[in-house]
């Protein structure tokens, strides 16, 4: 396991965090960018913090080589189109993408978090999101 950067470029920053967003050249710019990023998202206006979930690919969708090989393997159609299903609902009622630190869990076992995380608020959601983006980038990193 690698310990956490005190540097990474944008590039770097963007290939763990699934795009190039304000987020991302904010810490790029800062020493310890994956230490700090907490308390950098925390900053964040809801446009910067909806963009950086946005990034990120939908679960059970196709994303890149990196976000498909996390999460995991399972390609019951039934599972899958009820992941498209709930990822709808999601989006419909919090006007972002649903965003989990999968950590190699089949697909089916996000469903029930999925469900779970449909009856929070917006607010709880936007920063849960975040939180896991961070979780999955520090992983990232930490992998390589």
């Amino acid at each position: 396991m690698r310990d956490l950067p005190r540097q990474l470029t944008a590039e770097e920053l963007a290939e763990l965090f699934e795009g190039r967003t304000r987020f991302v050249e904010r810490l790029a710019s800062l020493e310890d960018p994956l230490g700090r990023a907490r308390d950098v998202a925390a900053g964040l206006s809801d446009d910067e913090r909806t963009e950086i979930l946005d990034a990120h690919p939908a679960i059970g969708a196709a994303g890149s080589a990196r976000s498909n090989r996390e999460q995991g393997s399972d390609e019951d159609p039934a599972v899958l189109a009820e992941l498209a299903d709930l990822n709808a609902a999601y989006e419909a009622r919090f006007g972002f993408r649903f965003v989990v630190f999968v950590n190699g869990r089949p697909r089916r076992e996000i469903v029930p978090v999925l469900r779970e995380r449909l009856e929070r608020t917006r607010e709880q959601e936007l920063a849960t999101g975040v939180d896991e983006l961070v979780r999955i980038a520090i992983a990232r990193w930490q992998a390589s």
